[in-house]
């Protein structure tokens, strides 16, 4: 992703908020803010943060289970579809 358009310094954010929020939240890409010519932080819509945690929470889910298959911690399938069979 490319952030050369959306890298403001922190004296631009105290003076445009209502004018970042509106750009923000149409164009649903992040604002990185900067402090003495470093980047500090991080300003993003809420839904595209929401998506974000989302995607973050279904890559943690992958990896656990990553971890359990090369820990030995599976099952086949048909064991698994022949216990629902069971159930029924």
């Amino acid at each position: 992703m490319k952030y050369e358009s959306h890298i403001k310094p922190i004296s631009f954010l105290k003076s445009h908020a209502a004018e970042i929020i509106k750009t923000i939240q149409v164009d649903r890409e992040p604002l990185v803010i900067t402090q003495n010519g470093e980047a500090k932080l991080v300003v993003m819509d809420i839904k595209s943060y929401d998506e974000q945690q989302q995607t973050l929470a279904l890559l943690k889910i992958l990896a656990l289970g990553q971890k359990d298959i090369k820990e030995g911690l599976y099952r086949s399938a048909q064991d698994v579809l022949n216990d629902l069979d069971k159930d029924n």
